[in-house]
């Protein structure tokens, strides 16, 4: 049967209105998307005030000069993904590493050093060793007091590895007397950077060939700055909600008079193993070493957190959890795992094996209860 084409046109107009009213979201008003308010890359990248990279002028009237912060700027700017985990994170670490330069009558400027080599993630790490928030390589990490080895590695620890920091940025600065050069030595080495100078003869960093990472590094620091202190400048509105919070913990300090599971202290603190490896980066693998440790837990689980220990270490170690297996002949890991139905992984953590090791008839393995 045929139907008239403006009675279908009247009635498909009316169906749309109707769904609509029907369909949109309570406080849709509320929700709407503001317009675009990203200024252009070119009016972000006019300065127009002079700069200043730890109180030393940076000398923006020289063209070429300009020209490499400008390159800085559009690539940070490019990324706004990055930036925004920068402003983001920074509720949660600056603090720590602000308060620490200002104990120690130290530029503030340098809390960007750690935006440009870590973005401020505790696991960073580079194709040449550097590791953590300030991307220490493990022998300056080691000659500036911080631990590394196969149970803990400190420069993953905000508070520590930024302590570290300071102490080296010090003695740079003692050899340069530049904030400036102090930074550049940080990224390229201090013998590197004095070779440099004795053959260019010049102490200017603006005037120094030197690597191309270590050229653009101030440039990359001062884009940082210039962002993170103005974000609204660049199109970056976020509000106290959308910044990551500040670390809340109890520090709590215990012995293991032997290797420990992490997961032993996890359940000690009313919380979960992923947790105590969050709010304590530097612990590597599963089990705390024999000795003495201070470590973060969630805020209000200190308390009583030593009794808990107690009863659970003693339950830990109870003849009841767990059990001595004595290796047969014809035996390997693999069949021993599954003689207990546990994973093979949990198997070789347990007795701190690799998978290739070779294990022989009278060798002693632990193995305990689900």
């Amino acid at each position: 049967m045929n139907k008239n084409p403006y009675i279908i046109l009247i009635s498909t107009i009316a169906l749309t209105i109707l769904l609509f009213t029907c369909l949109a979201p309570c406080g849709y008003a509320e929700d709407k998307l503001e317009p675009s308010q990203i200024p252009s890359l070119i009016s972000s990248i006019r300065i127009n005030t002079p700069l200043d990279f730890c109180g030393e002028p940076v000398p923006i009237e020289n063209q070429a000069i300009l020209e490499r912060l400008e390159k800085e700027m559009l690539i940070s700017l490019g990324d706004r993904v990055q930036v925004i985990l920068w402003l983001k994170r920074s509720n949660r670490y600056m603090p720590i590493i602000e308060e620490s330069l200002k104990q120690n009558n130290m530029p503030l400027d340098l809390k960007y050093i750690a935006i440009i080599e870590s973005a401020l993630r505790p696991h960073a790490g580079s194709s040449k060793g550097a590791v953590g928030f300030w991307q220490f390589i493990k022998p300056t990490a080691q000659a500036y007091g911080l631990s590394v080895n196969s149970y803990l590695d400190e420069r993953r620890n905000i508070f520590k590895s930024t302590k570290a920091s300071i102490k080296y940025f010090k003695a740079l600065y003692a050899e340069f007397n530049s904030w400036t050069l102090a930074a550049a030595a940080y990224n390229m080495g201090e013998e590197g950077l004095k070779s440099e100078i004795v053959l260019q003869k010049t102490l200017d960093y603006y005037h120094l060939y030197i690597p191309l990472e270590t050229q653009r590094y101030i440039f990359r620091a001062i884009s940082a700055k210039l962002i993170m202190s103005t974000p609204e400048k660049y199109g970056f509105y976020l509000s106290e909600t959308d910044l990551y919070p500040p670390l809340k913990f109890d520090r709590i300090k215990f012995e293991c008079t032997q290797k420990i599971p992490v997961y032993l202290v996890a359940h000690a603190s009313g919380t979960f193993f992923k947790t105590i490896k969050d709010l304590n980066p530097d612990i590597r693998g599963r089990h705390f070493a024999r000795g003495y440790h201070s470590i973060l837990v969630p805020e209000g689980s200190g308390l009583n957190f030593h009794s808990r220990y107690k009863s659970a270490f003693k339950n830990w170690t109870g003849t009841g959890n767990r059990q001595i297996y004595v290796v047969r002949a014809g035996d390997n890991l693999t069949i021993i795992a599954e003689r207990f139905n546990v994973p093979l992984n949990t198997l070789l953590i347990w007795n701190n094996l690799n998978p290739n090791h070779h294990i022989h008839p009278g060798d002693r393995l632990i193995v305990f209860k689900k």
